[in-house]
């Protein structure tokens, strides 16, 4: 008899996610007998909740909002990538029994913007909005890509400011706030808040984005979100949220746990059809 291996993604809440069936969708493509669910897990119960999870013979996690920093702490071994994060979205059961950490979001996003939609990242003008755990995550290989320059507004500029510092072996990051992006124009802009989960709006200038630029919500949604509307209303290139890059880190991981890496284009494309989104410019 066949051992079914068990997978889950753990957040709060997590009813919405789509990653069971991506992962379903990536066993049969190849071959892979697993079982993936999802389960809603607070902040308060995550460490004996995948200590249990582990114990029972479990193989591998995703974690989502609330959960990449307590996995970060979780981890018994990080890779270089969610060290420098300090957020981890996958782990992983190896075979000594102790749990590597890793982030796949940063690699998902350069996959899907550059790959899936041939977005040039070399000599870009770069915006980040917003200072949370996801742009950390995604800095190291947007500068892996040699932009031209890469900047992140916030609020609060403080906390662009711990990130830029936290990063500067990497590259040279500029930080500022919304009023100070008076005049500046970007070839691609990045909404990393989660404004979009309340269709809301960072305060952007209209004349932010240059042109044949692109737009991207790391948010996705089963309508238009608010910035990527944003995007089609100022001619962007390219106005597209994060379903693809939700695709790619998912495969990522798939990878990671399986030695496998699936194919994404046709799963990225069902996804899309299911939802008909019409007003995303891709």
């Amino acid at each position: 008899m066949i051992k079914t291996d068990t997978y889950a993604v753990f957040g709060h809440p997590i009813n919405h996610s789509k990653s069971p069936r991506i992962h379903r969708l990536f066993a049969e493509q190849t071959g892979q007998i697993i079982e993936y669910t999802a389960q809603d897990v607070s902040a308060e119960s995550f460490a004996a909740t995948s200590k249990q999870f582990f114990v029972a013979g479990g193989k591998g996690l995703n974690c989502t909002v609330p959960l990449k920093e307590l996995a970060w702490q979780y981890a018994d071994q990080l890779t270089e990538r969610a060290h420098l994060a300090k957020a981890v979205n996958t782990l992983a059961c190896q075979a000594d029994g102790s749990i590597l950490g890793d982030n796949t979001d940063g690699v998902g996003l350069l996959n899907d913007l550059t790959v899936n939609h041939g977005i040039t990242l070399r000599g870009a003008r770069i915006l980040i909005l917003g200072a949370g755990g996801a742009t950390r995550g995604i800095i190291p290989p947007l500068l892996e890509q040699q932009p031209a320059d890469l900047t992140i507004v916030n609020r609060t500029v403080s906390k662009a400011q711990i990130i830029a510092q936290d990063l500067a072996t990497l590259g040279t990051i500029r930080t500022c706030d919304y009023t100070s992006l008076q005049g500046q124009q970007f070839d691609l802009i990045l909404n990393a808040t989660s404004a979009s989960l309340s269709d809301q709006l960072p305060p952007l200038t209209d004349n932010l984005l240059c042109s044949g630029g692109s737009c991207y919500d790391l948010a996705y949604a089963n309508q238009a979100t608010a910035f990527v509307q944003w995007g089609v209303e100022h001619l962007a290139a390219h106005s597209l949220d994060g379903l693809g890059m939700l695709v790619e880190q998912a495969a990522e991981a798939f990878y990671i746990w399986r030695g496998i890496r699936p194919e994404t284009t046709a799963i990225i494309k069902l996804l899309n059809d299911e939802r008909q989104i019409t007003n995303i410019n891709g």
